[in-house]
This record gives structure tokens, sequence and C-alpha cells, in this order.
């Protein structure tokens, strides 16, 4: 179990961040900000405002996710692709999985 958990733990993490946005209300503002810029005081972030942005598109709100960040969009693509192919790696079979030891 154990090293299953250290194997996959970019696809556990991904699987997590983004149960935890779908669960999550994006139209309530945090009372902690995991941001590291915003916690040292610094008003500007180019990537505050993702998590609202994929949050609003799970819940089905285009345009409040595009107003939180025009980022959302694509990084919900690319994450979802990264789960895809992760997952595939972890529970699929995969070509590579057998190439090397098969003469």
């Amino acid at each position: 179990m154990i090293k299953f958990l250290k194997r996959n733990f970019e696809l556990i993490f991904w699987v997590t961040a983004i149960i935890a946005l779908a669960v999550a209300d994006p139209s309530v503002e945090p009372q902690y900000p995991l941001c590291p810029l915003k916690l040292m005081g610094i008003t500007w972030c180019p990537g505050c405002g993702i998590g609202h942005a994929i949050s609003w598109l799970i819940h089905g709100n285009l345009a409040n996710s595009w107003r939180a960040h025009w980022l959302g969009v694509p990084a919900l693509i690319l994450i979802t692709y990264r789960i895809y192919v992760l997952g595939r790696g972890a529970f699929g079979k995969s070509k590579q999985a057998f190439s090397f030891n098969q003469q």
C-alpha cells in the first residue's frame, strides 16, 4: 500500500485537488489564503484566482470562471489530461510496463 502511494503520489494529489475544488463553494472568499505572495502582503499575483476559476468551471459557471482567472479553462483541461495519463499508467495496461522484460 505504501509503495502504491509513493508511486502514485501525483495522481492522488491531482484527484484530491479536483475533488476539493468541486466541493468548495467558489463564491465564498477564503479566510486563509494559500498564496505565498498574498501571505507576504503583495496584492497582485499572476496565479491567484486559478483555484476559484477551476471551481467555478466545475460548478458549471463559465462566466465567473473567466472573471476569476482566464487560465482556469486551460488549467482544468491540463489537469484532467494529466489525471488521465497517470491513471492509465497506474491502473491500465501500459506498453512500457511490459516491454522492458520481454525478449
